[in-house]
């Protein structure tokens, strides 16, 4: 699906009237993904629920879905995400064991129907999605995964948001 629409409308290849606007974090945003290839946003923990982060640039600069990470300390999902950034060829489906020491994670498609509730900088920089995501799924101590305990430390964005478990990950959906 997304292959064939492979024209990047981000604001860096196009100027949408906007620029004079860009606050700090958009030019952070913009000059990382120019200098690395992608940026890295996180959003921390608060009240209402757990952080995440999420590439952004990815699509532009190298053709790649963004990636996003849930539920674990900032620095932590952000060190996994440059760790994968670098890769070519992530796709649904697949299991990596060099990205958190001593466990393997799970590479699992983003339904759109998500982006809004979380990606919202990525919009911003994108102006026309859907582009693609990809969730980077990690197991609990014991090796299981959301989908092996049915548990709600981390989204589970590969599912529509009707057929998602209601809680904390579905209050702006």
């Amino acid at each position: 699906m997304f292959e064939a629409s492979r024209i990047c409308r981000c604001v860096i290849c196009h100027d949408y009237g906007d620029r004079d606007d860009y606050d700090e974090a958009d030019r952070s945003v913009i000059g990382n993904v120019e200098k690395f290839g992608w940026s890295v946003t996180g959003v921390p923990a608060d009240e209402q629920g757990p952080g995440w982060s999420y590439t952004i640039g990815r699509w532009h600069s190298r053709g790649g879905s963004e990636l996003a990470m849930f539920g674990l300390d900032l620095s932590v999902m952000q060190s996994c995400l440059n760790i994968l950034g670098k890769r070519d060829g992530l796709a649904d489906g697949q299991v990596h064991d060099d990205v958190i020491s001593g466990y393997p994670i799970r590479i699992r498609a983003v339904e759109p129907a998500w982006y809004r509730a979380f990606f919202g900088h990525g919009i911003w920089f994108y102006r026309r999605p859907p582009i693609p995501f990809l969730e980077v799924v990690w197991p609990d101590r014991d090796g299981a995964f959301p989908w092996d305990t049915g548990s709600l430390t981390q989204p589970h964005l590969w599912l529509p948001p009707d057929d998602h478990p209601q809680g904390v990950w579905t209050q702006d959906v």
